[in-house]
Parts: C-alpha cells; sequence; structure tokens
C-alpha cells in the first residue's frame, strides 16, 4: 500500500513564486505564507477578467464511510490535464479539523495525486477557517452582550434567539448547552448549542461571497433571532457586520498552493456537502476560470447533495457559469457495499455484488443527466479491484451509453489519469451541454423540497410536521420564497435513512425542522436524523496523530 506522507516527503515542491509564474501572476500579487503558500490579491486577475476558462466539476456515487476519492480524482485529474498540455489548475475545499481527527482523516488526496503541503493544508493552513469561526462566535458575544444590557425587552426576546456558536471539531457534547448560569454579571441564562464550523452560515457567505461589499451586505443580512413582538432581527441591527468583515478580510483572499506536479491549486473555504452547500469559495473559482484554460474543482458526497446544490445554489447565483462537463466518481468499493456486502469485505472480488450495486451509481448518473451537463464516470481504481470487475462496470455503463474512464492517478498521479482527461476534454468537445436548474426561483418552497426528494433522490412523498410546515409558510409570506433550499441530511444513503442502501426507492423524506440563511441566500431543510455538530468515532484518526522532534507529522492520511 502506498504511503501518503512518504510520497509527500520525497516530492520536490517549487517555490510558490515559480507556480504563481504559471498561471501569469506577478509575485507583487502574492502574501507568503512560508516557501509554498500565499494568498493571491484579487488585483492579480483584474486584466484577465475577458478570459473565461472551462469548468469540470467533480461528484460521486453514494459513498462509503472512507469516501471514494473525488478529491484525488480532482487531483489527478488536473495534473493529467497539466501533462498533456492544457493550463489547468485544481480548486478545492480547505480540510475541516472535524474530519481531519475523526474518521476520514485528512482532505489532501492521496498517493501521488495530492496537494502541499499537506501538514499545513490539513492543520492551520493560512487561519481561514479559524476566522471564520471568530467571526461567527463574535456574532454570538455580540447577541448576548446585547441581551445582558437590554434585559428582556430590548431588541433580541432571549427565548427566539437562533443564532449559535461554532468550532471546527467534532464534539458531540456542545450539541446542547446552557449559557449565562451563575448570577446576573453572567449574562442572560439560556439554551442553545454548538454547530460546526463547515456548517456555519458565515462559512457559506464567505463562500458564496463575490468581494468584500458582497460579503459584509451579507453578514448583515443574517437573521440572530428575533424581537419581542416576533420580528426578525438582523445582524445589521447589531452594526455586527463590520467588526465581522475585518475578521474575515484577509482571510477573503484565495489560497495558492500546488499539486505534487506542480499544478496549481486554489484552496479556499469548506463547507460540507450534507449539512452546507458543499463547495469550494466562489472567490477561487472565478480566480482559476481567469487564470486557466481548465478549472478542476469538486462539489462534496454524491450528486444528491453536493452537485445538486452546486447547480441549484452556487450555479443559480450567476457568479460562476454552469460546469462545462463534469466527472462522477465511483469505486468497486461502494457498488459492493450497495450491493449487499459488508464493509469489512468490500475489498473482496464480488462480480456478482458490483451489478447489485449498479443501480446506485446509475441514479447519479440519471440526477447529472437532469441537469444537462455533460459527464464522465471515473473508475477510481483501489489496489484490491480486479479486472473483472472493472470490466463489468464498464460493460453496465456502455450499457447506459455513458462515457467511462479508468482513474489510476493515486498509484500513478497523472500519468494515470489521461485516458480520464482525454474522455473529459472529448465530453466538453463533443457532447451537448443543455444545463438546467431543477427549479425556479419562484417555485413554492414545499415544492421545491418535492422536486428534490422525488427527482433526485427517487422519493415519492415528502412529510413534516404541522409546526415545520407553518415556519415554510411564514418564511415565504415574509419576502424570502425565491431563495433556493439547502437540503441537509446524510450522504450515506440517496435517502434520509444511512440505512437505506442501494437505490431506495418509493419511500418518504422526513422533513424535521428548517431554518433561514438570509446572508447566504437559502433556506436550509432539516431531514431524518441529520447533525450539525459531528461527534468523534470510537477509534478516532486524532488517536493515530503524532509529531517527532524533527517536526515531522505522522498518522494524517
Amino acid at each position: 500500500m502506498l504511503d501518503d506522507t512518504e510520497i509527500a516527503a520525497n516530492a520536490e515542491i517549487q517555490p510558490i513564486e515559480e507556480i504563481a509564474g504559471k498561471l501569469g501572476l506577478k509575485t507583487e500579487y502574492l502574501e507568503r505564507y512560508g516557501r509554498f503558500k500565499a494568498k493571491v490579491s484579487p488585483e492579480g486577475t483584474q486584466k484577465k477578467k475577458e478570459h473565461r476558462g472551462k469548468l469540470i466539476m467533480v461528484t460521486a456515487m453514494t459513498p462509503t464511510p472512507a469516501g471514494e476519492g473525488k478529491t484525488t480524482t480532482s487531483i489527478g485529474l488536473a495534473d493529467a490535464l497539466s501533462q498533456i498540455g492544457k493550463k489547468t489548475v485544481v480548486a478545492l475545499r480547505e480540510p475541516s479539523l472535524g474530519p481531519v481527527f475523526g474518521m476520514k482523516g485528512g482532505a489532501t488526496g492521496g498517493g501521488y495525486a495530492q496537494v502541499a503541503p499537506r501538514e499545513e493544508i490539513n492543520l492551520h493552513f493560512t487561519g481561514d477557517i479559524h476566522a471564520i469561526t471568530a467571526a461567527h462566535n463574535l456574532l454570538a458575544a455580540m447577541v448576548d452582550n446585547r441581551l445582558h444590557f437590554d434585559g428582556s425587552c430590548g431588541l433580541l426576546d432571549c427565548r427566539r434567539v437562533t443564532w449559535k456558536r461554532v468550532m471546527d471539531m467534532d464534539d458531540r457534547v456542545l450539541r446542547e448547552v446552557v449559557i449565562g448560569i451563575g448570577g446576573p454579571l453572567r449574562g442572560i441564562a439560556r439554551e442553545t448549542g454548538f454547530d460546526i464550523t463547515a456548517a456555519s452560515e458565515v462559512m457559506a457567505i464567505f463562500c458564496l461571497a463575490v468581494d468584500l461589499k458582497d460579503l459584509k451586505e451579507r453578514l448583515g443580512n443574517i437573521v440572530v433571532g428575533q424581537s419581542p413582538d416576533k420580528k426578525r432581527v438582523f445582524a445589521r441591527e447589531l452594526n455586527a457586520e463590520g467588526s465581522m468583515a475585518a475578521l474575515l478580510k484577509d482571510a477573503l483572499r484565495a489560497n495558492l498552493v500546488q499539486t505534487l506536479e506542480g499544478t496549481p491549486a486554489l484552496i479556499h473555504g469548506g463547507p460540507f456537502a450534507n449539512i452546507a452547500h458543499g463547495t469550494n469559495s466562489v472567490i477561487a473559482t472565478r480566480m482559476g476560470l481567469q487564470l486557466a484554460d481548465y478549472v478542476v474543482t469538486e462539489s462534496g458526497f454524491g450528486s444528491d447533495l453536493g452537485a445538486e446544490k452546486f447547480f441549484d445554489i452556487v450555479v443559480r447565483t450567476g457568479h460562476i457559469p454552469p460546469p462545462d462537463a463534469c466527472v462522477l466518481v465511483a469505486t468497486l468499493r461502494a457498488l459492493k457495499l450497495h450491493g449487499g456486502v459488508e464493509l469489512k469485505d468490500v475489498d473482496n472480488e464480488n462480480v456478482e455484488a458490483v451489478e447489485r450495486g449498479f443501480p446506485n451509481l446509475q441514479k447519479h448518473m440519471e440526477n447529472i443527466s437532469i441537469f444537462g451537463v455533460p459527464f464522465v464516470v471515473a473508475i477510481n481504481r483501489f489496489p484490491s479491484d480486479t479486472e473483472a470487475e472493472i470490466e463489468k462496470v464498464k460493460e453496465l455503463c456502455g450499457k447506459e451509453k455513458t462515457r467511462v474512464a479508468l482513474s489510476e492517478v493515486f498509484t500513478k498521479g497523472g500519468k494515470g489519469g489521461k485516458d480520464l482527461a482525454q474522455e473529459v476534454l472529448q465530453a466538453i468537445e463533443e457532447d451537448e451541454n443543455r444545463f438546467q436548474l431543477l427549479y425556479p426561483s419562484d417555485m413554492p418552497f414545499i415544492e421545491k423540497i418535492e422536486t428534490v426528494a422525488q427527482k433526485i433522490y427517487g422519493a415519492s412523498t415528502v412529510a413534516m410536521e404541522g409546526k415545520t410546515r407553518r415556519k415554510i409558510e411564514r418564511l415565504e409570506r415574509a419576502g424570502f420564497g425565491n431563495l433556493p433550499v439547502c437540503i441537509a441530511k446524510t450522504q450515506y444513503s440517496l435517502s434520509d435513512d444511512d440505512e437505506a442502501l442501494g437505490r431506495p426507492e418509493n419511500f418518504t423524506l422526513i422533513v424535521t425542522d428548517v431554518s433561514l440563511s438570509s446572508g447566504a441566500g437559502f433556506v436550509v431543510v432539516y431531514c431524518g436524523d441529520v447533525m450539525t455538530m459531528p461527534g468523534l468515532p470510537k477509534v478516532p484518526s486524532a488517536e493515530k496523530i503524532d509529531v517527532t522532534e524533527d517536526d515531522r507529522i505522522t498518522g494524517l492520511s
């Protein structure tokens, strides 16, 4: 098995000035963070606005708990495009410390398809997520400060504060907390809780804003709670948007790093796709499109989550164009899991299980087709995969008249992604792109939810309690009816039940709550048992990570 740490340690990482030079960026537009990281000033692309590269979005089938290698595939595809002479950038999300120390580990790719410097990117990087955490919690502190000095008859009703606190870590005990106890000098006692920073509305705003002016306006539009007469109270009424933006000012500049093969990489922002919209910043993607001929980006988890939200939330803003092509990552491990094989046995050959699990991939293929974007299925090869299993997937994709390519970027780097790169280029040049949004903005909220549930998940109906339905109706009456929906649900199933593997059909999607993210510009719809503050697994990655006396970090996979 390849050792990611050893591969990264032996790679010849280039000074960041050389990487910037590949994009035509002058060093005067770089704010260096050591030798191999830099933030890019927006002035560096102001004269390149007429250039518009091709956008390739990478998504996946319903994943196993370890993930199916979207980031690895994205990096390897970018390297492959670079190897065949295409000026390419890969645009990715910043890793959250929650998964890094939790179940999945790091998020910088793997094998010979990694971004570097991997340890720094996986840990504190340039401090962007810390800045987002600070800005979010500053607003929370200002909310409680107003409650303390105004009392129960002020701007905010302490019983109707909706703004929680966040931290960038998995910590289940913070989901529900009581604050302000211990006497009048501690503020007003009330129930609240913590979300993970990746689920913060500030994170979503950070990734959807196009510049500082847009950022401040969106921050001011955050709803923090209600007044005693049940009117919404916005962050701008607390005069919070200026100080929050001050904390985010430097973070708003995109981060430039590189792959192990020297392909430029823009890594910026980090919303999850199961509980948020799941795509790197608009600023980074726009910058890539101005600087390169091809931009490879990814959306979190499967097409039912990250891809749907990429289309219906991010592209809907008009800040970036629809993708010119998509890549749908599939693995034999996931196919066998959805074919009824237990997780512990997915590395064993089982052609029959691959065929039984294919309907899950088939549904994701249908989902991309619904949006009208050309796509290629990428078989992300694992060492245990057999030729018989691979040929079965190719045969099944052939019956669907779908483009398919084997991706071996993990073991071979860009060289192992050339077939995939050529297939993607052919899809861009030869296949019709008839992009369309899933639903119009003026569709009623409940119909939007039903449309996503039925067309993308395969549900037959949607169910919710009367209080949830009334909350939706109030949002529409208040003038928010044109916003898209951001559905929060499990990533492990097309349904809202993480044990419903394969291709669930004729099920009922259970909506448990909704909340308004007016600054981000969408309504969050919570389904099933989804949690906005994850917990650590029984044996977290944190137990395996260590640092040696020579500052080498081990166990960060």
